[in-house]
């Protein structure tokens, strides 16, 4: 009688082919990532040339060609600080942030609805909501002005405040109503059979399950607000401006200040690049929150 120890299993032809594919995973490794540094240089270029001109002197800022090595100067910052920079960096601030936290407190229980109770309309709604963004802003700069006018909105910091919270809120109801249907249903009829009400299954089951979604969506609209510039300087004044109309500063009749311009933006994009590396984590999990199944 054979045994399975008078006839041990060959593993090699198992094996070599396994040592084929690791091999051809591992040399194929160093390729991606050479690959992935390249591409993300070359993204980061501009980034790094802005930052690199703002501290150079306006001649040196135009020199051509190009100068990488030089003597930095900080001259352009102080400039920029003697010229009133900070209230238009609170302003900017205050808008975005507000906005922003406006936009998760209506956005939460409307994408909540739409993802876990819906009713017949739904898909109108949810196409009536992203319709509101096919409208181009110069269609509707001058009702929104005459309307600001009319009820004391104009030049405020409250009218920012309102319009970039409606500019937000159709893009933040759909990026929860996604995270929100990938949820599993069990989870919502347990918590439901246990007694949890509507405020609690919200607050202290979803909400903590979608936490990274939450996250993308408010960086998400911090950005959309922090950037935005047509409805700023049609609306705003001079005590309420946000940072990009005070970029506007520096391009006269006389030139760019190119200097000057790279400084300011360099400040501008500091505090979203901050935000960013803080919650990278977050906000990796969140824009990736259903995308594998």
């Amino acid at each position: 009688m054979q045994t399975a120890a008078s006839n041990p299993i060959d593993l090699s032809a198992v094996r070599r082919p396994k040592g084929r594919r690791g091999a051809r995973k591992e040399s194929a490794s160093p390729l991606f990532a050479i690959t992935a540094w390249v591409v993300g240089l070359i993204v980061f270029f501009p980034v790094f040339y802005m930052v690199l001109t703002g501290f150079k002197t306006e001649s040196g800022a135009v020199a051509l060609p190009p100068k990488l090595f030089f003597m930095p100067t900080l001259e352009q910052y102080r400039v920029i600080f003697r010229a009133d920079f900070r209230p238009f960096f609170v302003n900017s601030l205050i808008a975005s942030g507000v906005s922003t936290l406006l936009v998760l407190l209506m956005g939460v229980p409307a994408a909540y609805a739409l993802a876990l109770r819906p009713i017949a309309k739904t898909k109108d709604v949810l196409f009536f909501f992203i319709s509101t963004k096919f409208l181009p802003p110069a269609g509707v700069i001058v009702p929104l002005f005459i309307i600001y006018k009319d009820i004391g909105l104009l030049s405020s910091m409250r009218g920012l405040i309102i319009l970039y919270t409606a500019m937000n809120l159709p893009i933040a109801i759909w990026m929860l109503r996604s995270f929100f249907e990938e949820i599993p249903r069990d989870i919502i009829d347990a918590a439901r059979v246990d007694g949890a009400g509507l405020f609690r299954e919200i607050t202290q089951i979803l909400m903590p399950m979608i936490g990274p979604g939450l996250v993308a969506t408010a960086f998400i609209s911090i950005i959309f607000a922090w950037n935005e510039f047509f409805f700023a300087i049609s609306l705003a004044a001079a005590r309420t401006g946000t940072v990009p109309i005070f970029l506007v500063r520096f391009v006269t009749s006389e030139g760019l200040f190119w200097a000057k311009l790279s400084a300011t933006s360099t400040m501008a994009v500091m505090p979203i690049v901050i935000l960013g590396w803080v919650a990278q984590r977050q906000l990796v999990r969140g824009l990736s929150l259903g995308a594998v199944k």
